[in-house]
């Protein structure tokens, strides 16, 4: 062995068992109620809703609220996002919230002198879809809540008047985005210090206009943010920049109930959003894909494990590509793709000791078929044994960088989520077809995967993660580290991680995450191999042997659980 595997090898053994042990020891378990999510303040506003006699639902509207205040680069309301609910009694709901298009938007609207221009959907109003978290919020508690909008809200406000001391990660965030701020002048005023200084740990942040923001959502509900004041600074800071956004559309905003996707594998019932969420589809192709396997006996990230879930991912990214959009616009056909017959022809090429090369692999055929990293997730389950999955992203970090002035709050660069020009790589390299096209009052078709698993009808599971593409197989991963090795829930979070989403056609790997004795043999089946800094960023609760809560907080970022 050479000294540089010598050292990668100490080096993998050091960060893995480090990771492992500190997270196990932190792990916590209660008995009637849980909040995991990315931030400390959020979850102990939503453990507090609960102990106040709160349901998961009622907690889940003030944690999305707080994290709009203590984690602007993801936190929102002014993006959108995805709730999946399964109540003590068996009902199972899914609320897209999800942004939409404007109206004035067009498919070609990226493109300058013949030339698509990927900056635009990028960041700048341009990048801008209209948002969804606060239409989604209040639909959530006034059909499955126990407390008022204001009183849910409240704890957020506070937090946003007074202010909160920053963390070290939170200050280098705001910090490493300073030149992006200063290009306009509302994110100027909010997300830099105003001179030449920067932002440090413990510094105190206030969020007056948010609080104002906030206060008149609680005292309005939707009209607090899609009229009036609000209204009137979105539509203002448009014109400002030349954006698309105008009343209309504002007005026009609805989200909307669907039926989660019910996927069965290895004696569990997995309750996953659907599109345009593309996680469900992804989900239930790989797992059919790999379900004829010896998972068990291969070994946790072993090269053969590895090598196999890898390709499954392989196919499953290439027909997210091609057939999936917005439902509300496209047929997608959901059955075929998801059917036992399909999956296995999917996995006719499969070789157990070679890569399909994605150049070769193209997605699969359907007869008579007609024609998104910044993200972040909790979830939550209370005494009664409701629980909730929530993804909410701005998709980059801090969203388009624009902020709206006089409301406080950052927006979103969702429409990137669009195959902004079909066959063309967006942010996260993916590409897209003519069903994730730009159309006006379309959803962008998501990575986002909240997930509840359930078992003889009571909830086992409820995961997620943030991360782009990476959240489908992180919250896969999660899953399966339960259901086929058995793991704990801190164990099965904190575990490395893989990720193949067809193009470009790599392996990516959590730094440190694989031996170099796996690494190789994966090489030698034909794998190019990616080191990542991170794999996405999970935050899952499991029902232990015991009936307890337990807690998976992902040691890749600064999450948090609490309970009681």
């Amino acid at each position: 062995m050479t000294f540089t595997r010598f050292l990668c090898l100490i080096l993998t053994l050091f960060f893995t068992t480090h990771s492992l042990t500190a997270q196990v020891l932190n792990s916590k378990s209660y008995e009637n109620g849980m909040v995991v999510s990315a931030d400390k303040y959020a979850s102990e506003i939503g453990k507090e809703i609960l102990q106040q006699g709160g349901n998961a639902v009622d907690a889940a509207v003030a944690v999305q609220f707080a994290l709009a205040v203590t984690l602007p680069r993801a936190g929102n309301i002014g993006g959108g996002g995805f709730m999946v609910i399964h109540l003590a009694n068996g009902e199972t709901a899914a609320l897209d919230f999800r942004e939409k298009a404007p109206e004035l938007a067009t498919r070609n609207m990226y493109i300058r002198n013949g030339e698509f221009q990927s900056d635009l959907s990028w960041e700048g109003v341009l990048a801008v879809g209209v948002p969804g978290t606060v239409d989604g919020m209040i639909k959530a508690i006034e059909r499955y809540g126990k407390m008022p909008l204001d009183l849910v809200i409240q704890p957020a406000i506070k937090l946003a008047r007074k202010g909160y001391p920053l963390s070290f990660s939170q200050a280098e965030d705001l910090n490493n985005r300073k030149d992006r701020f200063k290009k306009y002048q509302s994110s100027e005023k909010y997300f830099t210090t105003g001179d030449n200084t920067s932002f440090k740990e413990g510094d105190l942040f206030i969020q007056k206009d948010l609080a104002e923001t906030l206060e008149r959502i609680a005292r309005f509900g939707r009209e607090g943010f899609y009229s009036g004041p609000v209204a009137d600074a979105i539509v203002n800071e448009m014109k400002r920049y030349d954006g698309l956004i105008g009343y209309r559309d504002l007005r026009n905003y609805e989200s909307k109930w669907r039926e989660p996707v019910e996927v069965e594998f290895n004696g569990y019932k997995l309750h996953i959003m659907p599109p345009p969420s593309s996680g469900s589809v992804a989900f239930a192709q790989i797992l059919e894909m790999i379900d004829d396997y010896p998972l068990a006996e291969m070994g946790h990230n072993s090269a053969e494990y590895v090598h196999l879930v890898s390709e499954a991912m392989r196919r499953a990214f290439a027909d997210r590509s091609y057939y999936l959009g917005d439902p509300d616009f496209v047929d997608i056909p959901m059955n075929e793709l998801m059917s036992e017959e399909y999956n296995n022809e999917r996995m006719v090429s499969f070789r157990d000791d070679t890569v399909t090369t994605s150049s070769s692999l193209s997605h699969g055929r359907i007869s008579e078929y007609t024609e998104a990293s910044e993200t972040t997730h909790f979830s939550i389950v209370d005494n009664e044994g409701n629980a909730v999955a929530v993804t909410t992203t701005l998709n980059g970090s801090f969203g388009s960088h624009v902020a709206v002035g006089g409301a406080g709050f950052l927006l979103n660069n969702e429409m990137d989520d669009f195959s902004a020009q079909p066959g063309e790589p967006n942010a996260y390299g993916l590409l897209g077809a003519d069903a994730n096209a730009i159309e006006p009052g379309k959803r962008m078709l998501s990575s986002m995967t909240p997930t509840i698993v359930s078992k003889d009808g009571k909830v086992e599971m409820v995961i997620g993660a943030a991360g782009g593409p990476r959240i489908i197989t992180a919250t896969l991963q999660s899953f399966l580290n339960r259901a086929v090795f058995d793991m704990r829930s801190q164990q099965a979070t904190a575990q490395p991680r893989f990720h193949h989403q067809w193009l470009p056609d790599r392996l990516f790997i959590d730094d440190f995450g694989l031996s170099p004795d796996t690494q190789q043999l994966l090489e030698e089946r034909g794998h190019t191999i990616f080191p990542l800094p991170t794999i996405g960023r999970a935050h899952n609760i499991f029902v232990d042997r015991n009936g307890n809560l337990t807690s998976g907080v992902d040691p890749r970022g600064d999450g948090y659980a609490a309970g009681y």
